[in-house]
């Protein structure tokens, strides 16, 4: 029977890196205890903001089993955005980098359904399951870790040995078993850049993100104006920031994507500053057409350009 399940891994791996997943882990359906006392300190705490999709179905985030009957194995693929050193919007305003292309949720579902198909009609034709790519109450970091990808920064980003922090993590849960696969260590050490870089003290303390503060909760899933408090901390940020995954070493050294779908698009790089100011309604339908740059909508990107552009004219 394990000759039979290692197969099964070995084939599911094989598929999702042809279909151009970077890295793939199996573990278990079971509940995420350790993580459940975390996220319910996290909600108690208020830490999630505006986010209220976060304290619903908090059973079911805990529970991957809660999602898909009689569910055994979850798959974990990571996909790859890192973008090329040096590249960067001409205006000198910031998103980002996750941003930059097309958006994942679009790119990646196909290829799941692609090997959702696979796992059924290859490896198990008994099997049953539901994929997700940050689509559900599902706890992606956290199945990912297990999965032995990578462990939980301080940034609270998944850390990958080979691939850093700009990856996307999406999931299969199935009823078919899976080769289970150990956690690896955790490899911050003593490190606290992205803490230390933070400029609105979002990161409270290791592993803590308080999205009250969190750039880019204030510039994307914030409705409200952005409080004056932040007066001089957003910098150029306009639709999410990067910078504590930007000054983490473990991206230093890692290699670029290769998906052209995650390619900054020449409307976003060539646009200049006050051609992004001057932007009305439909423009910005046909500039973020298949964007993740839509989640802001056209009021919240020009609160967040306004904001910024008010930061430069009148400096702290």
């Amino acid at each position: 029977m394990n000759g039979i399940v290692e197969q099964r891994g070995q084939m599911i791996r094989e598929e999702a890196l042809r279909l151009g997943f970077d890295q793939v882990g199996f573990t278990s359906a079971g509940e995420l205890t350790r993580e459940a006392g975390f996220l319910d300190r996290w909600l108690d705490a208020g830490y999630h903001a505006g986010m209220d999709y976060m304290a619903r179905n908090v059973e079911k985030r805990n529970n991957p089993s809660l999602l898909v009957p009689e569910a055994r194995s979850v798959i974990v693929l990571l996909k790859n955005y890192a973008q090329p050193p040096h590249q960067s919007l001409q205006s000198g305003l910031k998103m980002a980098r996750y941003a930059w292309g097309r958006d994942y949720h679009k790119v990646l579902k196909g290829r799941l359904k692609t090997l959702m198909t696979y796992l059924q009609t290859e490896v198990s034709p008994e099997a049953q399951g539901r994929y997700f790519v940050d689509s559900a109450p599902v706890s992606e970091r956290s199945l990912a870790v297990r999965a032995g990808l990578g462990w939980r920064g301080k940034n609270t980003n998944l850390l990958n040995h080979r691939l850093g922090s700009y990856v996307f993590i999406a999931t299969i849960i199935s009823n078919v078993e899976l080769p289970l696969q150990n956690p690896v260590k955790e490899a911050c050490g003593n490190c606290t850049r992205c803490i230390d870089a933070c400029p609105t003290g979002a990161l409270e303390k290791p592993y803590l993100l308080n999205a009250h503060k969190c750039i880019s909760y204030l510039t994307i899933e914030n409705k409200e104006a952005i409080s004056p408090e932040f007066k001089g901390l957003l910098g150029d940020w306009i639709f999410g920031c990067d910078i504590c995954q930007e000054v983490c070493p473990w991206n230093a050294k890692i290699r670029p994507h290769n998906e052209p779908d995650f390619q900054l698009r020449d409307a976003f790089r060539d646009k200049s500053r006050d051609e992004w100011m001057g932007m009305d309604p439909d423009t910005f339908d046909e500039l973020s057409q298949g964007s993740p740059l839509r989640r802001a909508k056209f009021e919240g990107l020009m609160r967040n350009l306004a904001f910024v552009e008010g930061e430069k004219q009148n400096p702290a």
